[in-house]
């Protein structure tokens, strides 16, 4: 039986990890033994599990990253013993995802996989993997990427560095160690991403862009519309709906507070995934719910929602967008990364950042045409391109064809 491996920093939370969880499933039902190894954040699994480190180890990781801005250089026990792990377990396939999160030490982790005959598949969430620090750069405009980073601008954002500024070191070592494994295959989650990531030192090794895919049997029209709008006091109001696991500038935040202050009294913001700090400064108009990992409230308040609006500065390929084209929902997005691939001319909009103004007339147009005139194309969107059992499946047609490679 052959089996995957698959790293992570969560299990079966939050979107990166519930992509493993599903990757895991599709390789189950091919007949693969699957393992997903995690630091913390953990919801149980369908594949066997393994935990890489403990908190001590965590916060021991958060203290070196800000006092040396070495992030994912530390954590060396913890990831020590999970290589010995890896040996026992022998797998066909590794399957990386996010390696930043304060919990593994890439440059040991590197150095072991390099030696090893297997296919290593490494899907990218977002651009750590190419940059001296940061997750992101479009929302300051940083193009060191490209040639060399030095002098971070972001060096007091995730993941934080208090004292030192190690970005050209880091990029020096990410571009040596990631680019020691000869059989390693890139998967973009986006055609934007994937395009940067031939701009970068890693565009020699093979790419490949899968799309996220999402659990389009669960993620349907609600029918509990009338009972949401009444628990929210959102009768005969139009919904403007915005979903974060974690809100801030970067995510638009500030613009949705400056829609709130133009919009008529029968449009409501609703924004989910607000901390207890940001849920006490919200306007009247603006109704706020702390993150939920409830399936079913979020398809509810999708399909409550007459438009998703994401006002996202820099992001991959958000999952959330997909999540509302699949209860229906047109999308207003900023033209902003892979953000923008969900969204077709009869499913949403996009505008440029921060054009609040384009916003408020594109809710008005909604409300003329109303909200069925683009729930069943949006749903059709959904079931064609965005069903994670043909998505993920991807993966196990790329593992086996890799496996086939490796074998002549």
């Amino acid at each position: 039986m052959k089996t995957l491996l698959q790293i992570n920093v969560v299990c079966n939370v939050l979107s990166t990890g519930k992509i493993a969880e599903d990757i895991g499933k599709s390789a189950i039902n091919d007949g693969w033994n699957s393992y997903i190894s995690y630091a913390r954040g953990y919801k149980e699994s369908e594949s066997k599990t393994i935990k890489i480190g403990n908190k001590f180890n965590v916060l021991e990781h958060v203290l070196e990253t800000r006092l040396f801005d070495n992030h994912a250089l530390a954590s060396r026990l913890a990831t020590r013993k999970f290589i010995k792990q890896i040996d026992e377990i022998k797998p066909d396939i590794i399957h990386l995802h996010n390696l930043h999160g304060y919990y593994i030490n890439y440059k040991m982790l590197f150095n072991y996989i390099s030696k090893l005959d297997i296919p290593i598949v490494w899907t990218l969430h977002d651009c750590w993997s190419f940059t001296g620090h940061c997750a992101y750069f479009d929302f300051i405009g940083c193009d060191k990427w490209k040639t060399g980073c030095y002098a971070c601008p972001q060096k007091n954002g995730y993941p934080k560095s208090l004292l030192l500024d190690r970005s050209r070191k880091n990029y020096i070592e990410k571009k040596q160690l990631f680019n020691s494994v000869h059989n390693l295959t890139l998967v973009p989650v986006s055609h934007w991403l994937e395009d940067l990531v031939k701009e970068s030192f890693l565009s020699e090794h093979q790419i490949k862009t899968i799309y996220n895919g999402i659990d389009i049997k669960r993620f349907i029209p609600s029918k509990n519309t009338d009972e949401v709008r009444k628990k929210y006091k959102l009768e005969n109001n139009f919904v403007v709906l915005g979903v974060a696991s974690t809100w801030g500038d970067r995510k638009g935040l500030k613009d949705y507070i400056k829609l709130a202050s133009i919009i008529d009294d029968n449009t409501k913001i609703v924004l989910v995934g607000l901390n207890d700090e940001q849920l006490k400064s919200l306007p009247n108009n603006v109704i706020g719910i702390k993150r939920t990992y409830s399936i079913e409230d979020l398809v509810d308040l999708y399909s409550v929602a007459d438009l998703f609006l994401n006002c996202t500065y820099e992001d991959n390929f958000p999952t959330v967008n997909l999540e509302a084209l699949a209860c229906g929902t047109p999308i207003l997005t900023y033209k902003t990364g892979g953000s923008v691939e969900a969204v077709s001319e009869e499913t949403g909009f996009i505008v440029e950042q921060g054009d609040i103004d384009r916003i408020f007339k594109i809710i008005n147009e909604v409300k003329e045409k109303g909200k069925a005139y683009y729930t069943n194309v949006c749903r059709k969107r959904a079931e064609e391109y965005y069903d994670k059992d043909k998505n993920f499946n991807e993966y196990i047609k790329l593992y086996n064809d890799l496996l086939d490679k490796t074998s002549k």
